[in-house]
């Protein structure tokens, strides 16, 4: 192994409002996002702030993953850290933004264990748009 693990963070913009503040439904999406990947869930924690959003966390063996919405702006922040090389992050931060509906992700991996020195591969996607539903 040449690291420690990687670590995916995601700005994700133009997802569906109703979407990032259900609760059930952002929960659901980052233990699905989880297992995906291959990790192997510990333990859910979720919060629904009032009015608006959605922070939670997903422990795995292999370390995490974390988001925090605010449906009033479409957008949503995600982590997702995994040590060792055999869980891939990006797969599921793939998984969160389909879900989510988002149509514009930035996103950069940090090879954790390595200090900062070249570490950082950042990346800026347009993704094509999604029609949100009124439901």
């Amino acid at each position: 192994m040449e690291t420690m693990g990687r670590h995916v963070i995601a700005e994700l913009w133009g997802c569906d409002p109703k979407k990032l503040n259900n609760i059930k439904l952002v929960e659901q999406i980052m233990v699905e996002a989880a297992l995906e990947a291959g990790a192997e869930v510990r333990e859910v924690t979720f919060h629904k702030f009032s009015p608006l959003g959605v922070s939670g966390v997903v422990i795995i063996s292999e370390s995490h993953l974390t988001i925090h919405s605010f449906p009033e702006h479409g957008y949503a922040s995600v982590d997702v850290y995994t040590c060792g090389d055999r869980i891939d992050p990006k797969v599921a931060c793939d998984v969160i933004t389909d879900a989510l509906g988002c149509h514009r992700r930035e996103w950069i991996q940090i090879e954790r264990g390595e200090g900062f020195t070249g570490a950082f591969q950042e990346h800026v996607e347009i993704l094509p748009a999604v029609v949100h539903s009124n439901d």
